[in-house]
């Protein structure tokens, strides 16, 4: 019979997770992009060979998509918009866990609270890099294409821009200057995230 959990951080436990991404942005300084992102990527390659909650698996998606947008070229995001993404992966490329990954059950479960924490920073990002595969496959199935091989297609510059503008503005609402400006409230992204697996996407999750 499964068991429900319900896990609330108090202001406390988020100045932990805030400190643990701070000492994470020192370790990960001089480390480049594609180092940060393999790092990433390692840490969910391991995951999918345990066999963790569904919780954390939901949350693992989320981690898949964060990885995706950077490696997206179609989605090609750069400058600013880049860095907020980068600098939640670096939490996941550098050592430190609170619960060593090879616990059982439990391993990834700081992993999992953490994504979700990054997830309400970037929901925005998440947001609008959804409705970009989305609006990707259906043209590709529309113009006879597969989406994994479009690139940068002229006819998605027009729906990307206006997208990641969309993006801009609502982050500028909100007076955002960055990641990791402080955590509050969940998410929601992990309920939902099975929203994020409906069109093609550089992604790794492989999880049934």
């Amino acid at each position: 019979m499964p068991l429900t959990v319900n896990i609330e951080l108090s202001d406390k436990d988020l100045e932990h997770f805030n400190r643990a991404i701070d000492k994470a942005r020192e370790l990960g300084e001089g480390k480049s992009n594609q180092e940060v992102v393999q790092g990433a990527m390692d840490l969910l390659e391991k995951a999918q060979q345990s066999e963790p909650p569904e919780f954390v698996k939901q949350r693992l998606l989320l981690l898949d998509t964060l990885i995706a947008m950077i490696r997206d070229e179609g989605w090609a995001l750069s400058g600013e918009d880049a860095q907020h993404v980068r600098s939640a992966l670096t939490y996941f490329s550098v050592p430190g866990d609170a619960i060593p990954d090879h616990v059982p059950v439990l391993g990834f479960l700081d992993d999992a609270i953490m994504i979700e924490l990054c997830a309400r920073e970037l929901r925005h990002e998440i947001d609008a890099y959804a409705d970009f595969i989305e609006y990707r496959q259906r043209e590709a199935d529309r113009r006879g294409l597969k989406p994994d091989t479009v690139g940068r297609a002229d006819w998605l510059d027009s729906r990307r821009e206006e997208l990641q503008d969309r993006m801009r503005r609502r982050r500028g609402r909100e007076g955002g200057s960055g990641f990791g400006t402080g955590y509050g409230s969940s998410s929601g992204y992990g309920a939902a995230s099975t929203s994020y697996t409906g069109g093609w996407r550089p992604g790794l999750f492989k999880f049934g």
